[in-house]
């Protein structure tokens, strides 16, 4: 199953606004270039980059009766036309070079509830908030880029 990277986000430091990005460098030392989550490397920091499915933040949407923009749910990618693994271990190619390890949920934090009544709860059951991953091998992505499971 091959799907889509619809979208590429990230945020300078802690509660800065998201900026929406086409193309970026993605290091297994930085994660995502400019985003301050992806150096935060220490034991056992689990959430490099974060990933959603577009079907999942749909879905949560419309629970909530809003049409908020994706990266409000403060991830780093909005993929498309494939499911997330749901186990950590399993790894994901994007693009030509980079490959990322699922480690584990992306739980939705309180700030879910500052956009949306009942966007939290919306985005809990089966993974919907999305999952974290670190770089296994970097390179760099942009828009329209093919997501596949790698092979193990």
């Amino acid at each position: 199953m091959t799907g889509r990277l619809l979208g590429i986000a990230r945020h300078a430091r802690s509660r800065a606004p998201m900026e929406l990005v086409e193309r970026v460098e993605v290091t297994r030392d930085g994660g995502i270039h400019g985003d301050f989550r992806g150096a935060m490397r220490g034991k056992p920091y689990k959430r490099q980059v974060t990933l959603i499915e577009r079907g999942d933040w749909d879905g949560a949407m419309a629970a909530v009766g809003h049409r908020i923009g994706w990266q409000e749910r403060r991830a780093n990618l909005l993929v498309d036309g494939i499911d997330l693994p749901r186990v950590p271990g399993v790894r994901l190619r994007i693009g030509a070079d980079v490959v990322l390890e699922i480690t584990r949920e992306c739980d939705p934090c309180e700030r879910m509830e500052a956009l949306a009544d009942g966007l939290r709860a919306a985005l809990t059951p089966d993974w919907r908030g999305g999952a974290c991953a670190m770089v296994v091998e970097g390179g760099w992505i942009a828009l329209d880029d093919a997501i596949r499971i790698e092979e193990s």
